[in-house]
């Protein structure tokens, strides 16, 4: 591993000799004409392969509703040309809410959703011509260990302990982990969730299993009892349940997605993807069982990540130039954490075969992304090149790469983390540097509210 450092680069031939002399697994090339291809997700096509990775805003109308910010959101997004639009986070229940203004999506509010789905269409055929259309899926989660739906004090739901998480979200060794009823009433959840979308006009959805939230700690419940834990079939049977719950709800034309972790960098036996003895030592053995069993199941979209953002490595799921408040800076260079992602979104694919996968971990590149991105899809290494924080500082990015062959450098997202830091805040996030004029009162209010929380306490 090299020595982390900040991006500095003016030309692509400097970002080539620094992958060469990192030795990193990252492939970059100068025709785009991949980028333009459309992608055939289910019954459903894609017009280019671009995606706008699920980015939450914590933005939402207490009711769940989308409010003013979330419709600017999103009306960027369209407007901004991508392929695909993948919605964030919406809570499948009240109490798996991660904070109190997250997306839920409800029979009170369908119509909102469904009017800001015509809304957003309209706006990327108006940008970039009629029969441009993004395909919409909408991430259902439960956030599990990370829940918040109420106020500044967490409450969290755990499928199992964990001597690492448990203290950093204040739960006590012997507080009561979710039973196996709970789980079961859940899929019903997801299902009503999904059936929802499908009315409100979403071409699909996600169930999320990623970052540790609740599906995606149920997928390393080693030490949990029962039939949800344990065995790799009783790991993934909430999942493998859901999907086929839903799938019988919706329909064989609505799409159903899994972004899931492939690595959780986190130690075994709470962590999966991870070596029994070593923690940055990948175990692919169960992450292509998990993916096989998706595409059995007949889910139509897969993207792949890492990581988890509230602990203490970000970079695993994210490479960044500076990372939130307290973090320690990472002993390998962001090209490296590049490359990890790069790989694991390679092997999905792989595993994968025709089912599409959308790839991440491009932005800390700038305006040197789509180079990656291009050689990527080019080699099958992915489908889709997926754009997070990027999409929050620039979301013209996709029309710029695809109608003018590049992306504006003064644009680019500079991967402060500001946009993380204030969600750690409980505020509500963009782009603090290049939407300053919106976002920066709401990261200096969101900042000085937390320093006040916290002086309270002392």
């Amino acid at each position: 591993m090299a020595s982390h450092e900040k991006f500095g680069f003016k030309t692509l031939d400097e970002v080539r000799d620094k992958i060469t002399s990192l030795k990193a697994d990252i492939r970059l090339s100068e025709d785009f004409a991949p980028l333009h291809k459309q992608v055939k997700v289910g019954s459903k096509t894609a017009p280019n392969a671009i995606a706008v990775l699920p980015m939450e805003g914590c933005d939402s109308d207490p009711d769940g509703s989308p409010s003013e910010l979330v419709e600017r959101r999103y009306l960027r997004f369209a407007e901004g040309g991508a392929g695909l639009l993948w919605w964030e986070a919406c809570a499948v229940v009240r109490e798996g809410r991660a904070n109190p203004l997250q997306m839920m999506l409800t029979t009170e509010n369908v119509g909102k959703f469904a009017a800001l789905l015509q809304k957003t269409n309209a706006a990327a055929e108006a940008a970039n011509g009629a029969g441009h259309r993004p395909l919409n899926v909408l991430q259902l989660t439960h956030s599990g260990r990370y829940s918040r739906p109420d106020g500044h004090k967490g409450a969290p739901i755990v499928p199992q302990h964990d001597p690492l998480l448990d203290p950093r979200v204040g739960l006590d060794p012997d507080a009561p982990v979710v039973t196996d009823e709970y789980l079961d009433a859940l899929t019903e959840k997801y299902v009503q969730s999904a059936l929802l979308a499908k009315e409100a006009g979403f071409d699909g959805v996600d169930i999320k299993s990623c970052h540790r939230y609740l599906l995606s700690e149920l997928l390393a419940s080693h030490t949990r009892e029962g039939k949800y834990g344990g065995s790799f079939e009783n790991r993934t049977r909430f999942l493998r349940e859901t999907v086929r719950a839903v799938r019988k709800a919706v329909g064989q034309d609505f799409i159903i997605a899994c972004r899931f972790n492939v690595f959780d960098a986190h130690p075994y036996p709470y962590g999966f993807g991870v070596d029994k003895e070593d923690l940055w030592k990948v175990d692919f053995t169960e992450p292509m069982q998990l993916v096989k069993m998706l595409v059995e199941e007949g889910v139509d979209l897969l993207s792949n990540s890492a990581g988890n953002p509230y602990y203490i490595y970000p970079q695993v799921t994210r490479p960044f130039d500076l990372s939130s408040m307290g973090i320690p800076v990472p002993n390998e260079h962001p090209l490296e954490s590049m490359a990890r992602l790069f790989d694991f979104t390679r092997r999905i694919q792989e595993a994968a075969g025709d089912v599409p996968v959308v790839g991440n971990g491009y932005t800390w590149l700038r305006q040197f992304l789509p180079y990656a991105g291009a050689a990527n899809l080019a080699d099958r290494s992915c489908s889709f090149v997926g754009l997070g924080r990027s999409s929050f500082a620039y979301p013209e990015a996709p029309r710029d790469i695809l109608k003018n062959g590049r992306m504006e450098p003064g644009r680019c997202c500079v991967t402060c983390s500001k946009c993380t830091q204030i969600m750690r805040d409980h505020g509500r996030t963009g782009c603090v540097i290049k939407d300053s004029a919106l976002y920066a009162p709401l990261y200096k209010q969101a900042r000085e509210e937390t320093d006040q929380r916290e002086h309270s306490f002392q």
